[in-house]
């Protein structure tokens, strides 16, 4: 049964603007391809879209071989999204990355920036509380987002310039870190409960 619900599109929408972040990774953008790195757009979010979706749907067979319930990953989620929300709010960085891949479509761009863990754990997470489609839309928009920041980065910095990307980085990290008490009491209850 499709259960659309414009609001909680647009509140999935709106989380997962929060974890993707795209327009904090836009000085990284642009550092990236100062170096003379390609960053390939269609590319980048062709692979981060089919690799969110499909831990989507793929991640509960995954809980189940290891036997966990949704609720207990959307704790673990809420805790990921909440080092996250500190990250944005205290300038610092939690997590690293320091992998051996060096193309800059694929590594720092799909993951983890775009497709990392915090957008992982948000999309289980999300599933616990709100209906597939809903979340499935605003994936799909974000995508959209995501595309059109990547292709346009140096327009996109030059519009919101640095203490924009700034200012949005910290009113976007208090969200996180809303969302991330608010899963984190819900799912309590619903473990407890």
């Amino acid at each position: 049964m499709i259960s659309f619900d414009l609001l909680e599109a647009v509140s999935a929408f709106i989380i997962l603007f929060a974890v993707i972040d795209i327009l904090g990774s836009v000085p990284i953008i642009i550092n990236l391809k100062q170096q003379g790195r390609e960053v390939n757009a269609i590319k980048a979010t062709a692979i981060s879209g089919g690799l969110l979706i499909g831990f989507f749907y793929g991640g509960d067979l995954m809980l189940q071989l290891f036997k966990i319930d949704i609720s207990a990953f959307a704790i673990a989620g809420a805790i990921v999204i909440f080092l996250m929300s500190l990250e944005m709010l205290l300038d610092v960085e939690i997590f690293k990355n320091q992998g051996p891949i060096k193309s800059a479509t694929l590594v720092p761009l799909v993951f983890p920036l775009i497709a990392g863990a915090g957008a992982f754990t948000t999309l289980l997470s999300l599933r616990a509380q709100y209906h597939e489609i809903n979340i499935i839309l605003g994936l799909v928009f974000n995508m959209l987002w995501v595309f059109l920041v990547v292709k346009s980065t140096d327009r996109v910095a030059k519009i919101i310039g640095t203490g924009g990307i700034y200012i949005s980085r910290k009113f976007f990290g208090i969200v996180l870190l809303a969302i991330s008490v608010k899963m984190l009491t819900d799912n309590f209850k619903v473990l407890l409960g």
